[in-house]
């Protein structure tokens, strides 16, 4: 074997040997070492009878924190989610939201086919609706037409590259969609991404959201937990909920060792978020000037990068393929659109690596 033929192969080994670089989204962290310790000692009861003491502290503390009257903690967000609908619409009833929204695109189309809604969607360039987009989709009061229950905004909005409400817009919509009768439900799966947005001033996730009738945030996304999600609202809002987990088939036993993780991330967690979008910032501009290669660095604010790749002359699939031969992992969202999300799970070494295998690929 020449010895050129030899170096390439253990440069190609060398790639190989390295650790995934894990881009396809903030689901993919692994629980922390201080997750573990409370996962093996958490004192646990059977929470369908409400006896789980960690689970327990858990709603209490979300509660807490979001200045609310209770929690719940449920297997997913797409279950908090639906659970929410539920409460504030009847079948036949419509709930507006953004097209791209997770309700909407992500969730299996549970609010149509369980809680028998229709959505009526509006799309924004970036995710974000105002009450002037709103108000038109709302249905008159006639009764041979659908009527409109519920409102239903995403913060960060996950497939327009984690925008950030602005909070006196997101307040805005909600008074008057309450003096149009009409409830509103957050969809606040990265709610404390938001609040640590780049560019935000610093504001609680209760001050953010105070004004919505609901809202789920996610354990198990940026803050690291491995399994669970939680719905927040008032205490009677919260005693409905418990009952429609149980029907969902949500209703967990000795889920205190998932709790006692969810207690790690709600705490400590959400201390890394800015290290996270400073990350996503970073791969932005490292992609802004390649090759074929669109993004808009300046609106990365959060931990989810979108970017298009038709300029390459490839689709986002074979570019993804490519990531994955270098082991770096990305999602396609669209015929040309990548998206990457950071995560604690990917420093900045990680970032330097993912850029180096795109210089790679759109050079070739």
């Amino acid at each position: 074997m020449h010895e050129s033929t030899a170096t390439q192969n253990e440069v190609e080994q060398g790639k190989q040997a390295l650790a995934p670089v894990d881009l396809r989204s903030d689901t993919v962290t692994k629980p922390t070492p201080a997750m573990r310790r409370a996962m093996a000692e958490a004192e646990v009861g059977d929470d369908v009878y409400g006896e789980d003491p960690t689970v327990n502290r858990l709603q209490t503390r979300a509660a807490e924190i979001f200045e609310r009257d209770a929690a719940l903690f449920v297997p997913s967000g797409s279950m908090g989610n639906l659970i929410s609908i539920k409460i504030w619409t009847q079948p036949g009833s419509e709930v507006i939201c953004e097209e791209r929204g997770h309700i909407n695109q992500y969730e299996m189309a549970s609010m149509s086919a369980i809680a028998g809604c229709l959505p009526r969607t509006a799309r924004t360039a970036d995710g974000l609706l105002t009450w002037e987009l709103i108000q038109p989709l709302i249905r008159p009061k006639t009764y041979y037409i659908s009527q409109t229950a519920l409102v239903s905004l995403e913060n960060t909005h996950n497939m327009a590259g984690g925008t950030v409400y602005d909070t006196a817009v997101a307040e805005k919509i909600c008074d008057e969609a309450h003096a149009a009768g009409l409830k509103m439900h957050l969809d606040g799966a990265r709610i404390f991404n938001a609040a640590a947005a780049r560019w935000r001033a610093a504001q609680s996730v209760a001050r953010m959201t105070r004004k919505f009738d609901s809202l789920m945030f996610c354990l198990s996304k940026g803050l690291g937990a491995p399994v669970g999600s939680m719905v927040v609202g008032a205490r009677e809002f919260i005693e409905k909920a418990r009952v429609y987990r149980k029907m969902f088939g949500g209703g967990m036993r000795q889920a205190g060792v998932l709790a006692a993780a969810g207690l790690i991330a709600l705490e400590e967690s959400p201390k890394g978020l800015p290290a996270d979008h400073e990350n996503a910032h970073a791969l932005a501009v490292g992609l802004s000037p390649m090759k074929g290669i669109h993004v808009d660095a300046a609106a990365v604010v959060t931990n989810i990068v979108v970017f298009d790749v038709q300029g390459t002359g490839r689709t986002a699939a074979e570019i993804s393929a490519e990531l994955k031969k270098r082991n770096i992992l990305a999602n396609p969202t669209g015929p040309t659109t990548i998206r990457m999300v950071t995560h604690y799970d990917v420093d900045h070494v990680g970032i330097e690596r993912a850029l180096e295998a795109m210089r790679e690929i759109t050079r070739g």
